[in-house]
């Protein structure tokens, strides 16, 4: 069973930090070695623009900020393994 992860990279996520986000997520992934369990793609706009980095995360859509982003992995993505 693998988690599939989803971060927009649309213009306005992309000025709230998106490329940080998916950089975090990714280093997550190569430390952890979950290759093989975590499905990480880009998606244009998802509409929710709000509150900051749209991710959604098998079908549910969250905002994420940098900042915010290790507590989400740990958090949200890690609890669907």
């Amino acid at each position: 069973m693998s988690v599939a992860v989803k971060i927009c990279i649309g213009t306005y996520c992309h000025l709230r930090g998106a490329y940080n986000v998916l950089q975090l997520f990714q280093h997550e992934i190569e430390e952890r070695d979950l290759h093989d369990k975590i499905e990480i793609s880009g998606s244009f706009c998802m509409g929710h623009c709000e509150n900051g980095v749209s991710v959604e995360v098998d079908g549910k859509i969250y905002s994420v900020s940098p900042e915010s982003a290790r507590e989400f992995f740990e958090g949200t993505i890690l609890k669907r393994l």
